[in-house]
């Protein structure tokens, strides 16, 4: 009973570890990466889909990403969603190609993506530890069904404690990772 507690609430937790690293992944810092486009939707053929499903993302340079659609006519539609994001990027096209140049941060901007990044961290501990919570919860029921003992109940519940204990650390490491990495200059 309880393994599947614990093998249910360690699921959700990596599950909430994976969601933070993707939506840190769609903040920009000073590079280029494709992952920045990954939250952009095109209108194709009257479906919102991924810009990485109507055209190729390339990175040459480290501040420099380029867009080149399968078909040309999705040049205009393609410009218009990076504006309409909130990335702060300007497309630039000659045609063939979008360019999308990755300025430098300033200090205030880089402040305030560390403050974002902080937030997703924050609302991730949370998320894990309202698993923790769901968890220790199935485990009372558990215990009043006479399902486990009350010895079983507290041993399981150290255990719960010391996977949301190691997930909150792996947070805290992604978290340090990204604010590094948008602090870079």
């Amino acid at each position: 009973m309880q393994n599947k507690i614990f093998a249910e609430a360690e699921q959700k937790m990596k599950k909430t570890v994976e969601s933070l690293r993707h939506e840190l992944a769609g903040i920009r810092t000073g590079k280029a990466t494709t992952n920045l486009l990954d939250g952009i939707r095109i209108e194709y053929y009257g479906n919102p889909t991924p810009l990485n499903q109507v055209a190729s993302i390339s990175v040459p340079e480290h501040r420099l990403l380029v867009i080149q659609p399968w078909e040309k006519k999705m040049i205009e539609e393609i410009s218009r969603a990076i504006l309409k994001s909130n990335l702060g990027l300007n497309p630039a096209s000659d045609g063939n190609v979008i360019r999308l140049a990755i300025p430098t941060l300033t200090e205030e901007r880089r402040k305030e993506l560390v403050r974002v990044v902080k937030k997703f961290g924050e609302d991730a501990k949370v998320a894990v530890r309202n698993i923790r919570r769901d968890a220790n919860e199935h485990l009372l029921k558990a215990e009043k069904e006479k399902l486990i003992s009350e010895d079983d109940r507290r041993k399981a519940q150290e255990s719960t404690q010391k996977i949301t204990d190691r997930h909150i650390e792996e947070i805290d490491k992604v978290l340090q990772a990204k604010e590094a990495e948008v602090m870079e200059v």
